[in-house]
């Protein structure tokens, strides 16, 4: 079972350092030893663009752009979408920012977290302060009930790995 959750994990790896390419070569222009941090990645990626709309409206971009290291649980946009109606759309409102904050910190671990560590960690603590549930189960990767869809997506200040789900804090 160990040896089929790493294969699936080196796989996983391998792809989508091959889609961290592609994603970094959009209007990015590379010096060739720099990469993008990880808010420049999810930036010239369509598939975030929710998720890059709310770290503007949460006043989070800066932040993480920062020296880091993070790793950042990113939802896509169709995650987004799985939420209630009219839920992203309050979210943004400048009413709702600490929400929003607390929300997105959620989703940010401070470190480098990549797919070869999961296998021994059960939680992550992240930014908002709140721990996210960890689990393996038969080569796929959960956190809280989110699925990790693609994994060690590398920039200058830490690591992505695209969740299914947005994930909610506890408190």
């Amino acid at each position: 079972m160990m040896k089929k959750l790493l294969s699936t994990l080196l796989l996983s790896t391998a792809l989508f350092g091959v889609s961290t390419a592609v994603v970094a070569g959009g209007n990015y222009k590379q010096k060739s030893h720099q990469q993008p941090s990880i808010v420049a990645i999810a930036a010239n990626n369509p598939d975030f663009s929710t998720l890059v709309a709310a770290l503007k409206a949460a006043d989070l971009v800066e932040a993480l752009q920062g020296d880091g290291p993070f790793t950042v649980f990113a939802p896509t946009n169709a995650a987004f979408a799985k939420l209630p109606a009219g839920t992203v759309e309050s979210l943004l409102k400048p009413e709702n920012k600490h929400q929003l904050i607390d929300i997105l910190t959620y989703h940010v671990v401070p470190g480098a977290v990549y797919a070869k560590d999961v296998v021994s960690i059960d939680t992550a603590n992240s930014l908002q302060g709140d721990s996210i549930d960890v689990n393996v189960t038969m080569g796929r990767v959960t956190v809280d009930n989110a699925n990790v869809v693609a994994t060690d997506i590398k920039g200058s200040n830490g690591v992505i790995h695209v969740i299914d789900s947005v994930i909610l804090p506890n408190s």
